[in-house]
């Protein structure tokens, strides 16, 4: 992650492969690629992007979504922070059954500092 004052840029890339266990179990193989974008706006606002591409490997199934959501952090005392942001992802590209076209990501994060 490259952390701006204008915003965060990065992402986080992971790769699970299956390699000991009981063999009437399914072998796995996977890849994710999260791309993170987030670009500070007035107010405590922001514009972010951080819809995850997943990869079966083994399965041959793949999801490619891209979105494009906003969030809002709230500073409600010295000690404590709220962040809300809402993210609709489309997937505009995707092979294999149960794979969405369209996702809604969203979240609520509170922040507490401890100490002093």
């Amino acid at each position: 992650m490259v952390p701006k004052s204008w915003g965060i840029f990065g992402g986080l890339l992971t790769f699970q492969q299956s390699f000991a266990g009981d063999r009437d179990r399914a072998d796995v193989e996977s890849l994710t690629f999260e791309p993170l974008v987030t670009v500070n706006l007035p107010q405590g606002f922001y514009v972010r992007s951080s819809a995850t591409w997943s990869f079966d490997i083994e399965n041959d199934t793949f999801v490619i979504p891209v979105g494009l959501g906003i969030g809002k952090v709230w500073h409600l005392s010295k000690a404590a922070t709220l962040n809300t942001y809402v993210e609709p992802q489309y997937s505009v590209f995707h092979q294999g059954t149960g794979i969405p076209r369209w996702q809604i990501f969203a979240g609520v994060n509170l922040q507490l500092a401890i100490g002093k």
